[in-house]
């Protein structure tokens, strides 16, 4: 194959995420699930390129100048010339099919690269590249806009028995203002989603569920639900789609944040969560976040979202900035945090996933939540694959990648990675064989057909800075 094609091969899969690349590239990568292929997909694209090599069109961007959309853009374009059903029919949504936030005029006007993402048109990054505003929200300060995630309540004198049916967290323990991160759980004990729950009241949870998991989420619930109110259950749901939700994050969160409320945010601890006067409008205020970072997620009305954004961006004095879904994805993965559909998926189990700590202690007693059986025979038998950490050596791991032990032994696989913005090295997570999970143990992880050093390591790679009681 010619270096034309070569690159044009190289530009689509940076876009969809199917290969490892080299380390400079890897800042750009979007949360994969959203954007896999099937096999037979995957061989249509390829064919339509080896189309394209021979029309002498396709510009061959400089990658380290060229941004992930300008490559989408350019990508997804020309193979909608060559293929333009096929591809509108089983790969990218249309534009007017994809849903847009309260915010995207804004994003728009502030620069935001537009791509979709679990049928939303969202940012992937503003005028700053990925790798620098993944450091900046670090260093000062981030707002995103994550209205595409699913926030509802579940009400009712029986909401909270009914939530214990679904899921692996003590909601029952749970004092009134607080939350958690759980884990939605099927009959044979995977993960159907992750979440984070609050019990504002004895009657009333908060809970987000992720954007590519939503309708399959609200299926789940409402199958439920039907079967717990027909055996007298008092309960009731209510999705907030009349709602925005942007997160703050950053040690600049909560001096720029406290700037519109009255309320003292110093009282608020990580997991806690509050209803109150933000901007002048009725905001549900959680101590929480997707980075590692001291921080918020602000639901707010959809109709005052963008005068919440633009208040919170002009009391930062421009060290708070607008950031997509780029950096996000970097910082999460240094922030050893889960992505649903890469790191965590319905055969993987809470205990296999490293959740053990979100399966309260009186569940782990009593069971009553779906795969309980499984679960609780993990906690006492150990599970048989394990998450870890690594640090690599040579191009970044990405998802699939085999891990290997020292003779060349495949003991496991790569679920995420990329290269460290802020440690300025090459991180992933994965699973491997448990024995073979201990930190400091030397691995050879493939990278293209090619083994490289790298050893297994704690997670996170990045400390954390929740904001708890000294």
């Amino acid at each position: 194959m010619d270096q034309n094609a070569n690159n044009i091969q190289r530009e689509f899969y940076l876009t969809t995420s199917l290969l490892p690349l080299k380390p400079i590239f890897l800042i750009y990568l979007l949360p994969i699930h959203q954007f896999k292929a099937t096999t037979t997909l995957q061989s249509s694209r390829i064919r339509n390129l080896r189309k394209l090599q021979g029309q002498n069109k396709v510009s061959i961007f400089k990658m380290r100048g060229g941004s992930l959309w300008q490559l989408g853009q350019s990508i997804t374009r020309r193979l909608a010339q060559s293929d333009k059903k096929a591809l509108s029919r089983r790969c990218f949504s249309s534009d007017a099919d994809l849903k847009k936030t309260a915010l995207y005029d804004f994003h728009v006007a502030h620069g935001g690269k537009m791509v979709p993402f679990a049928g939303w048109s969202m940012p992937i990054q503003y005028k700053d590249s990925i790798m620098d505003s993944t450091v900046n929200c670090r260093v000062n300060g981030s707002l995103f806009d994550v209205a595409h995630m699913c926030g509802l309540s579940l009400k009712g004198k029986d909401c909270v028995p009914f939530l214990e049916t679904l899921v692996v967290a003590d909601v029952a323990g749970l004092a009134p203002g607080t939350g958690s991160l759980t884990v939605f759980t099927n009959e044979k004990g995977g993960a159907i989603d992750d979440s984070v729950i609050t019990k504002v009241t004895d009657e009333h949870i908060y809970l987000v569920v992720n954007a590519g998991c939503r309708d399959k989420d609200l299926a789940h619930i409402e199958e439920h639900m039907k079967a717990f109110k027909s055996k007298g259950g008092d309960v009731s749901w209510h999705i907030h789609d009349d709602r925005s939700l942007l997160a703050l994050q950053g040690p600049l969160a909560a001096p720029v944040l406290q700037h519109l409320t009255k309320e003292d945010l110093s009282k608020l601890y990580f997991g806690q969560f509050q209803i109150l006067d933000i901007n002048g409008s009725t905001c549900f205020l959680t101590r929480t976040g997707y980075t590692g970072e001291d921080g918020f997620e602000i639901s707010v009305p959809s109709e005052h979202a963008v005068d919440l954004a633009k208040a919170i961006l002009e009391k930062s004095e421009g060290k708070v900035r607008l950031t997509g879904l780029g950096a996000r994805d970097s910082l999460r993965l240094e922030a050893g945090l889960c992505l649903y559909g890469n790191d965590m998926e319905q055969h993987i189990s809470p205990v296999e996933a490293g959740l053990t700590w979100a399966i309260g202690k009186r569940r782990r007693a009593e069971g009553g939540f779906l795969g309980a059986d499984v679960i609780l025979k993990q906690l006492q038998d150990g599970p048989t694959i394990r998450r870890v950490g690594f640090f690599s050596s040579g191009p970044p791991a990405r998802s699939h990648s085999e891990v290997h032990d020292e003779s060349g032994n495949k003991i496991g696989e790569i679920t995420s990675g990329g290269f460290s913005p802020n440690l300025k090295k090459n991180i992933a997570m994965g699973y491997v064989k448990s024995g073979q999970h201990k930190n400091g143990t030397k691995v050879k992880i493939v990278v293209r057909g090619k083994p490289y050093e790298g050893n297994i390591t704690k997670m996170p790679f990045v400390a954390t800075k929740y904001y708890k009681p000294s």
